[in-house]
């Protein structure tokens, strides 16, 4: 599973989660809806400020933003 994959998992699960829609999580992280959009299907890259924007935004660890899924292998 490539890092934007299970960025993109995590983030759409926790976003769902905290029952924000896209427009929320994007205007609380400062970030456009279309950007934030493209990151949750995995096709843009995300910086480590962004991932740490989001996490406060959620209220999670950065790190919980990039972990694979129990029982996933990586390859």
């Amino acid at each position: 599973m490539d890092l934007r994959e299970v960025l993109a998992a995590n983030l759409r699960c926790l976003r769902h989660l905290r029952g924000l829609s896209q427009d929320d999580l994007a205007y609380d992280a400062g970030v456009g809806r279309n950007y934030l959009s493209q990151i949750e299907k995995g096709k843009y890259y995300a910086s480590l400020k962004f991932v740490g924007k989001l996490s406060v935004v959620l209220q999670v660890e950065g790190w919980e933003l990039l972990k694979p899924p129990e029982g996933v292998i990586k390859e």
